[in-house]
């Protein structure tokens, strides 16, 4: 059997200890339970929506793995919770979101060093903030941690939680460029939360600065947010960590499926480390679909991954190496979310150069009239051969038998109780808006 695992070591710099490795529970930071508190509340509650009309759990709910079921979703102009959510015909979306909804499992854990699907936030200790990210020498510092930072992007992007050009305070502060500072748009919704005596007063519990009087700031909020999320979602009690550290073995079927996948399938060659991620990006040639990843003065419909953080033609469709606990619940899979089946989508991942020719588009996507097509990439010959072009591996020969394996195995990866989350869902946020359920 033909293995890639050569290939990606030489290529893209992946680990060298690609066995099996379990989550450490120590690796998690314990929070403030106050503060974790008011993190569950604002991470529900739309009050931090241009509009008032769209929370985190909006596109990242517990009833469809912390991600939306969707291939690519819709935030603004957007009406219902998962693959019922429908464009309002009143205030249509002016595109779907770029990319999927990617899950939020173990985003909390020490090792994590890259966010978001092509890593454009990311540590960097030559930087003040201790961070690279799209703001640049714009980013204000104070976040308490990269998931702290990369919590509050989404309320500044118009198709996602600002809401349309011109449509409120947010989303105009957005259109001028006025994201920190007094005025900006974080500032603003800092203002919205500091006004709701609740949030105030946790706020002032379990933080003494702001006891002592200073202004609730964005970075207060955020901070609070990537508290919840750390915990709610760790997720290192999964059959696969409990046999590593000395409990039940795996199922006869998940050890076969372990052993492919840390052997002659090539899978650790990414998926390595305690985490099953390089935190790494590497081009599989995945199939392109929905608006691409382009400013709004450009026409192109393309993703280029990485490529458009570095700017390193190496980097062309490039995206980072998921983390896989809890993966089987976490579809559709890849960066657009073209793969609605895991099993075809291993088999995808398998030979990507051939699946890409072979490609037969099974999207979950909601109607969304007078946009971009869907698959204009996919039916451009020169566009779907250049995506192909990237890939540098060697084809896995894995049977139907193999593939059920792997499957298997990635099933032991479950951890219920992060499935299901440690708090639920609030029956009320302190805002009074309406909860999506």
């Amino acid at each position: 059997m033909t293995t890639i695992i050569a290939t990606l070591l030489a290529t893209a710099g992946a680990r060298a200890d690609t066995g099996p490795v379990a989550l450490d529970p120590g690796d998690f930071e314990v929070f403030d339970p106050v503060q974790v508190r008011a993190g569950w509340l604002l991470f529900y509650d739309p009050i931090l929506s241009g509009n008032r009309n769209i929370s985190c759990a909006t596109c990242h709910h517990p009833r469809f793995g912390t991600s939306d079921g969707l291939s690519l979703g819709l935030g603004e102009g957007g009406a219902g919770l998962g693959p019922e959510r429908k464009a309002d015909p009143a205030n249509l979306p002016e595109q779907r979101i770029p990319r999927n909804s990617p899950a939020l499992f173990n985003l909390g854990h020490r090792d994590i060093a890259v966010m978001f699907h092509d890593g454009r936030i990311e540590r960097d200790e030559n930087r003040e903030s201790g961070l690279r990210t799209p703001l640049e020498d714009e980013m204000v510092t104070g976040f308490a941690s990269l998931l702290s930072a990369q919590t509050m992007f989404p309320v500044l992007s118009a198709d996602e939680m600002a809401g349309h050009y011109q449509e409120n305070d947010v989303s105009k502060a957005v259109r001028q460029g006025r994201i920190t500072g007094e005025g900006g748009a974080w500032d603003i919704i800092s203002h919205r939360v500091e006004a709701i005596p609740d949030y105030a007063e946790m706020f002032r519990t379990f933080d003494t600065e702001i006891a002592a009087g200073k202004p609730l700031d964005f970075t207060d909020i955020s901070d609070a947010i990537a508290a919840f999320v750390a915990t709610e979602w760790r997720a290192s009690d999964t059959a696969y960590d409990i046999a590593l550290r000395g409990g039940a073995p795996l199922d006869p079927m998940a050890a076969e499926g372990q052993a492919l996948f840390f052997g002659e399938a090539g899978c650790a060659a990414c998926h390595s480390g305690p985490l099953l991620s390089d935190q790494s990006f590497h081009a599989m040639a995945e199939p392109q679909l929905g608006p691409g990843k382009a400013a709004r003065f450009e026409s192109h419909q393309r993703d280029d991954g990485r490529f458009r953080v570095t700017g390193r033609e190496a980097d062309a469709y490039a995206f980072r190496t998921p983390m896989l606990r809890n993966v089987v619940h976490t579809g559709p899979w890849g960066h657009a979310g073209a793969h609605t089946d895991l099993g075809r989508f291993l088999a995808y991942h398998a030979d990507p150069a051939r699946g890409l020719n072979g490609y037969a588009p099974h999207a979950t996507l909601t109607d969304l009239p007078e946009t971009k097509p869907d698959w204009t990439i996919m039916e451009d010959t020169a566009a779907r051969d250049a995506i192909a072009a990237s890939y540098a591996g060697e084809p896995v020969d894995l049977s139907d038998a193999d593939i059920r394996r792997l499957i298997a195995f990635l099933a032991a990866l479950t951890d219920e109780t992060a499935l299901k989350g440690r708090m639920g869902i609030p029956d009320t946020v302190p805002s009074g808006l309406p909860v999506d359920r």
